[in-house]
């Protein structure tokens, strides 16, 4: 297939050259490939710094150990150097639970390990400043963004700084930066110089300590020291709720740290997206594809899995302890249009490999499309991490019709032929306790109809992530009851519409306060329901998650009151063992624990063995 480099920013000096441009406003440098949808974030930046007026040109995992000429391929740039580690923290991407290097990297072609550097913020800002001292380098992303106060590395089984520390960066944006990141261009291009943009919301840096904090009209919160946390675990557990709450509040407040002799400052957060902000990210002229470059390279596996996906939301208030999307993305969710949307479908549809198949019509959370507070004044009061937990919110607006429709309207069109739903839901959100016409007016019953019998590709995958009532609890999710009953009524509609579909839950193990008898309920449960489980992982530590906090202080930063934590090896290995329970080789080891447990009783649940 032919390609016009001119419908890709540019990677190469062939493609600058071909603009006719002799320097580069802003220069991107990413550790992921480089593909032109709006599901990457290196894309979604480049392409609205673009439309904002600005030359951009992206260095895709670049090669950081030979002469560093990728870094030096565009030159100084007229405004700023751009630095993200890529769609997933570095050290998520090399490194399995067990710290086992990864033998792949999806967001490479081919899938082939060894094109980004572990801590690649770090790195690549180190390079860019000593190759251009005199040029702004501006981090972000998810490795940044959640690495922007004193956090827990699991890595390195130790705690680290804000990024900017190690990176040398000059600030760092965190969260969705689209309009941050504009607004520096903007700031810089008029003549300002990077430390003159403290008051930038969404960003982060570090001045003197001596120095007179920049102007703020709202409250300021000072979080314990990097210093008095690497004393005191439960002290650094308190710095915590403060960021998680004030990370997703509407009218938040700074945040800053004393690091050294330096000040870290977090200015608050940009007000949630308009409908309009969100519809002009997406609509910006993305080719949704790979850049030509990787043709003869390989399949990106990232890219694979979404080519025909559309998302229709940001931002989850769920606030599941060890999930980091609310803390990048924000607890108040921004819905497309439904024109929008469709304008997106349309386009998926006329692409040369589709068959009719739409592999997502999602979101974070992918049914919580069109949900708000139906009274949006007391959402800016509100403090609470997460809208579902211990209950649904009475001011959430919850109806699921809006969602519907665009289903719906995705059906009708003549060239698809199915259109499922790969993203996780929350099925607390529609199996309510409500009323018969409440139940009507917000389309609970409806919806999950929909879902079964329409957008289903034979597998439903949901998260109950455990069954024990005390760690769904610290986990933010709702009663194992609920996903029993989630499972009869999901049988009960493939029943009656005579469909083979299967319905399966994703668990983890190791949880912060999760003991070994948890993890034996959760087999004997889920062995009751017919499951011999498949979709399960071990609990990997990653940074600003409240899951982390707890599992390396050992203390709940919303009580300070300690919590049970499963860390050594062997811990570890023996919660794993009980979801295999049914491997021969883990017989006689769960028999024997149960034993040990006084759970006698389970062990003809689980083996159907009376003599036990």
């Amino acid at each position: 297939m032919q390609h016009n480099l001119l419908d890709w920013l540019p990677i190469t000096k062939k493609e600058t050259d071909l603009r006719g441009w002799d320097e580069v406003d802003v220069v991107f440098v990413t550790g992921d490939a480089y593909i032109d949808h709006p599901a990457f974030g290196a894309a979604v930046i480049g392409r609205v710094l673009e439309h904002a007026g600005y030359r951009v040109a992206l260095v895709p995992q670049p090669n950081w150990r030979d002469d560093l000429r990728d870094f030096k391929k565009f030159g100084k740039p007229h405004l700023y150097f751009a630095v993200s580690a890529g769609a997933m923290d570095s050290m998520v991407n090399h490194y399995t639970a067990n710290k086992r290097l990864r033998s792949n990297d999806a967001y490479t072609p081919g899938g082939q390990a060894g094109f980004r550097p572990d801590y690649a913020t770090v790195v690549y800002s180190n390079i860019l400043k000593r190759l251009y001292p005199d040029v702004p380098v501006v981090i972000g992303g998810i490795e940044a963004s959640l690495r922007r106060v004193t956090h827990y590395d699991y890595w390195s089984d130790g705690l680290k700084p804000s990024v900017l520390v190690d990176s040398k960066a000059d600030m760092g944006v965190y969260g969705m930066g689209e309009l941050t990141m504009v607004e520096i261009a903007d700031a810089l291009a008029q003549g300002n110089k990077i430390e003159e943009l403290n008051g930038v919301r969404q960003t982060f840096f570090l001045q003197a300590a001596q120095k007179v904090l920049p102007p703020f009209e709202g409250e300021t919160i000072e979080l314990v020291s990097h210093e008095t946390c690497l004393k005191d675990k439960r002290a650094y557990a308190s710095n915590f709720r403060h960021v998680e709450e004030e990370s997703n509040k509407k009218e938040a407040a700074r945040l800053i740290q004393h690091v050294g002799d330096q000040v870290l400052v977090i200015n608050p957060p940009l007000p949630t997206f308009t409908q309009q902000q969100i519809d002009a990210s997406f609509d910006l002229p993305y080719t949704r594809l790979p850049h030509p470059k990787y043709d003869k390279r390989g399949v990106i596996p990232a890219y694979e899995m979404i080519r025909h996906s559309v998302n229709l939301h940001r931002g989850c208030f769920g606030g599941c302890v060890f999930c980091t999307i609310s803390a990048h993305q924000g607890k108040f969710v921004v819905s497309r249009s439904k024109a929008s949307i469709m304008k997106e479908v349309e386009k998926v549809t006329e692409m040369d490999d589709f068959k009719g198949y739409i592999s997502d019509l999602g979101g974070p959370s992918a049914n919580m499309y069109g949900m708000k507070g139906k009274d949006e004044s007391l959402c800016r009061k509100c403090a609470r991490p997460t809208c579902l937990q211990s209950s649904v919110c009475k001011n959430l607006n919850s109806d699921h019709h809006p969602l519907i429709e665009i289903y719906k309207a995705v059906d009708a069109l003549p060239k698809v032929k199915k259109a499922t739903i790969g993203s996780g839901i929350r099925y607390d959100l529609f199996l309510r306790d409500c009323s018969p016409e409440e139940n009507r007016i917000m389309g609970y019953d409806e919806y999950f109809r929909q879902l079964v019998t329409r957008h289903v590709s034979g597998r439903l995958k949901v998260a109950p992530e455990h069954t024990s009532d005390m760690v769904l609890k610290l986990m933010r999710k709702p009663s194992f009851d609920l996903f029993v009953r989630l499972k009869k009524e999901f049988d009960r509609i493939n029943e009656m519409e005579h469909l083979n579909q299967q319905l399966i839950p994703y668990f983890i193990s190791s949880h912060p306060d999760c003991y070994l008898e948890d993890m034996a309920d959760l087999a004997v449960k889920t062995k009751q329901l017919g499951y011999r489980l498949e979709q399960v992982q071990d609990f990997t530590p990653t940074p600003m998650t409240l899951a982390t906090e707890i599992y390396y202080s050992g203390y709940n930063p919303y009580t300070l009151e300690p919590v049970f934590v499963a860390k050594k090896k062997e811990e570890k290995l023996a919660q794993q063992r009980f979801f295999f329970w049914y491997k021969p080789e883990n017989r006689e080891w769960v028999k024997n624990t149960l034993r040990r447990m006084g759970k006698k009783e389970w062990i003809g649940r689980l083996f159907g063995d009376r003599r036990r």
